[in-house]
């Protein structure tokens, strides 16, 4: 069963989304110099459908996007969690931030919109750096992935 730990309102995780996320526990990758240590254990509570429609309930209004962020103890939960979602609140996007450096079988990618792969490697650094290891992608019309990692990157070199 996946479990929470925390959620919240961000604007740098999916590029021109306001994202929801929801920061899953039970991370098997512990990934050295990881900045989510604390989601390595099997704690937090349990993430439902139910759970889900609570947030929500809060906080639909005011976003765009919902990302899972980790659960890649158990995939295909957060794929039956992303097609309640697609099917429940069909106006906002679906997105999972997966450590691994391949896409479970266990996903179906019609469920999302956004799909992160790959482990965080410090020297390689994170999504923000051209250098990173990791991908962002879009889930195109066809379930192709459409690599738009190089949107940070962008935004990253207007900021300063």
């Amino acid at each position: 069963m996946l479990k929470y730990v925390n959620a919240g309102i961000v604007f740098q995780e999916i590029p021109d989304e306001v994202t929801l996320f929801i920061n899953l526990s039970n991370c098997p990758c512990r990934c050295p110099g990881c900045h989510s240590s604390y989601l390595w254990g099997d704690v937090g509570k349990p993430l439902t459908p139910v759970a889900l429609d609570e947030f929500l309930a809060k906080y639909a209004s005011d976003i765009t996007c919902v990302c899972f962020m980790g659960g890649d103890s158990d995939p295909a939960a957060v794929n039956g969690l992303a097609g309640y979602l697609r099917q429940r609140y069909p106006q906002l996007k679906v997105a999972w931030y997966s450590g691994r450096t391949i896409l479970s079988p266990a996903i179906c990618r019609s469920r999302f919109d956004y799909i992160k792969i790959g482990p965080y490697i410090r020297h390689l650094g994170g999504l923000r750096q051209p250098t990173t290891n990791q991908r962002l992608y879009r889930i195109g019309t066809a379930d192709e992935l459409i690599d738009i990692t190089s949107c940070f990157w962008n935004r990253n070199r207007l900021i300063g």
